[in-house]
């Protein structure tokens, strides 16, 4: 777009702003209003025609007498002097303050005479010419310091031999002889002689003695005293023409203050839109929030991102990971370590912001509420000045967060209470959530917390989102695609090994994981017996079991599905791990695998580990009652469960196992014994297996001894 565009755009009502005179030759007042008798007689159209106009004028104007004084860039002739025995570092520091700031034009005499006296200065210094021509020979003038330095290199010792330089000292603004370890008066009847006698002690502008390495002379110092003369008077010519110069424009001061803020503007639109239609986004669709009393049809609040892509990759090249946002509430969100949760926050945010200021976001569609506010909690670190940890400050921001959000704001906030103890940073978390959700606002809260599914939140509109990750190489991996339902699993593990932890480290940290997953503790709430469940490891893994006999009687009715799912995960431990140390001992599995029970939730999926993996299963039904199942393919058995009419919602519990023959056994031991503890199935006839018939074990409740 031409400068005219723009000024167009932005010139309307800034005259009177900007103390313009107007088309009449009146001042307009400097709070803005225009004079009443003249405003009266002029029409908006001519009012922003005039400004235009004279805004255009003024900036032609003004560039004109600047482009008169200054010296603009590709101008080559006011280079900093340069001479070879001099370091470079004097003349930079004498000359960049000042030259190439106005066009030699206007200060040639004094620019002259500064490179003559640095010629001067380096002819005393050094080795210099004079050009005198005789007989086609140059004749040259070997100076005060030249001679001296190459004196001392051509007897310099690898032993710490007296050395010497031409140095500059920055501090004193001079150029000087550097002699270490260095006596005049001992090199007497040798080269150099006559200049060695005239070196003196170089003195500061006080007259005090530097020190005992620097030297000079008495022509060295009327060169520096010449140049440094000559450099002061260039410096105050140059300051004397930019001072006039401002003087000259400071009735324009408003017009230079608004065009260069124009000038940014446009650049940085027109960076912003030549980058975004190279990486394809796209200019968003704002919405308007609506208050619950608008009868309006689908006044949902909502923000809808197709083919968001992190903003610091290049969707076009194909670079980037795109996902589809529809957030028309809160989202608690889960996935494992590096799986993009981050990541897609910041994207989010990004998009956000953009979208809001009118920009182009990195999408290829997008619908953007006009949010009040867009609240990002990434990690919190810890601040020793003011005496508070990293959870202190956690805390101090969400509480920012939660006092100041609104239904019209967009919060996200990025593993929620991670800096303190699990358990109750879980119910902390939880209660914020519950708190977020009551609000209203828009937003997602990430977590690594997988306890808080289990509180019972007392939420309206909370989705669940999670992070994928699919099987390659028989390793699992993150795909950075946003899906729906929860991601119980941390790669933990994998992540450490990736970044370099020593393998004894991981395989220990997996046996206390191991052990710290068989000795939970379960506790059936309103009963009149707890259910301990322990093991000590020995032999690498094999552990002792013991528990309390029960039989069918010490069980209650089972009217709460959260307490059915821990009785029954309860059990499932117990039966299944006694077979397995059955099976270890008598060598029929190579070795003894951990039970681990997992819940998959209403909405949730089975993580893509289970495909090809056996497992053993168990169908929580809304009557109830149990089915108990083995296979394969845990997600596609999940599915089919799921299509049938009322199933849509059903949770399910499942163990993975070393093996088919293995999961077969366990399934038809599981069908037979949970009867026997008081639990309902619908696959009863399930247990005398054609394969395996009925265990070997007695057929009445485990006592483990």
């Amino acid at each position: 777009m031409k400068v005219e565009g723009w000024l167009k755009i932005m010139i309307p009502g800034v005259k009177g702003r900007l103390g313009f005179k107007n088309c009449r030759g009146s001042t307009v007042n400097k709070d803005g209003s225009p004079p009443q008798e003249e405003f009266q007689q002029e029409g908006r159209k001519e009012e922003r025609g005039s400004s235009l106009e004279e805004v255009v004028n003024e900036c032609s104007l003004v560039s004109q007498r600047i482009g008169e004084i200054i010296s603009l860039s590709g101008e080559s002739d006011q280079e900093i002097s340069s001479f070879e025995f001099i370091p470079r570092e004097f003349f930079e520091d004498m000359e960049s303050s000042w030259k190439g700031r106005v066009k030699r034009i206007h200060a040639e005499e004094a620019f002259a005479e500064v490179e003559r006296a640095a010629r001067a200065l380096s002819l005393a210094v050094g080795f210099g010419s004079i050009n005198v021509f005789y007989f086609n020979m140059l004749f040259y003038v070997m100076e005060d310091f030249f001679p001296i330095v190459s004196r001392v290199k051509s007897v310099i010792s690898s032993l710490g031999g007296p050395k010497g330089e031409i140095c500059y000292a920055r501090e004193h603004e001079a150029v000087w002889f550097k002699g270490k370890r260095f006596m005049p008066a001992v090199w007497a009847n040798t080269p150099g002689e006559e200049q060695i006698k005239q070196l003196r002690p170089a003195m500061d502008s006080k007259g005090r003695k530097v020190g005992e390495e620097w030297f000079t002379t008495i022509k060295v110092e009327d060169a520096l005293n010449r140049y440094h003369e000559a450099s002061d008077k260039a410096k105050n010519k140059v300051l004397e023409l930019l001072r006039g110069l401002s003087g000259e424009l400071q009735t324009n001061t408003n017009i230079l203050v608004f065009s260069s803020m124009l000038l940014v503007i446009a650049k940085a639109l027109f960076c912003h839109v030549s980058e975004g239609r190279r990486r394809e986004w796209v200019f968003p669709k704002l919405k308007e929030f609506h208050s619950p009393a608008d009868k309006i049809v689908g006044n949902i609040n909502k923000m809808e991102l197709s083919g968001l892509s992190p903003y610091w990759f290049d969707a076009a090249q194909g670079n980037a990971i795109q996902n589809t946002v529809k957030m028309h509430s809160l989202f608690l969100l889960t996935g494992p370590n590096g799986g993009g949760k981050s990541s897609l926050l910041r994207s989010i945010c990004a998009a956000a912001l953009l979208g809001i200021c009118g920009l182009m976001v990195p999408a290829e569609s997008a619908v953007i509420p006009h949010f009040d506010s867009v609240m990002l909690h990434m990690k919190a670190y810890d601040s020793p000045a003011d005496g508070k940890s990293s959870f202190q400050i956690e805390m101090s921001e969400m509480r920012s967060i939660i006092t100041r959000a609104t239904p019209r704001s967009l919060v996200l906030v990025d593993e929620i209470c991670r800096g303190t103890e699990t358990a109750k940073g879980t119910c902390i978390a939880g209660s914020m959530v519950e708190m977020l959700d009551c609000t209203g606002c828009l937003g997602i809260v990430s977590t690594h917390l997988h306890g808080i599914f289990d509180l019972p939140l007392a939420t309206k509109s909370i989705v669940h989102k999670a992070m994928g990750t699919e099987v390659a190489g028989g390793r699992i991996r993150p795909t950075w695609k946003l899906i729906d339902g929860v991601c119980r699993e941390s790669l933990a593990f994998e992540t450490a090994q990736k970044e370099g932890i020593p393998e004894k480290i991981i395989q220990r940290a997996e046996e206390l994981h191991l052990s710290m997953n068989v000795t939970d503790l379960h506790v059936a709430p309103d009963s009149t017996k707890a259910e301990h469940f322990n093991a000590r490891s020995y032999a690498r893994g094999l552990g002792e079991i013991c528990d309390s006999s029960m039989t069918s009687s010490d069980f209650l009715p089972f009217g709460n599905l959260e307490l059915l799912q821990k009785e029954v995960e309860s059990a499932v431990t117990i039966i299944c791990q006694k077979k397995l140390i059955e099976l270890y001992k008598r060598k029929s599995i190579s070795e003894l695998a951990e039970v681990m029970c997992v819940a998959v939730g209403a909405r949730e999926q089975p993580p893509p580990s289970t495909v090809g993996t056996s497992s053993i299963y168990v169908l929580f039904r809304p009557d109830k009652k149990l089915y108990v199942g083995q296979t394969d393919d845990l997600v596609g058995r999940v599915r089919a469960h799921r299509s049938k009419e009322g199933m849509q919602n059903a949770e399910f519990l499942y163990v993975v196992v070393p093996g088919k023959s293995i999961a077969s056994q366990l399934e038809t031991l599981l069908i037979n014994q949970l009867p026997l503890r008081g639990f309902r199935l619908v696959n009863k006839a399930d247990g005398k297996h054609r394969n395996f018939g009925t265990s070997t074990l007695p057929m009445e409740p485990l006592s483990l001894k």
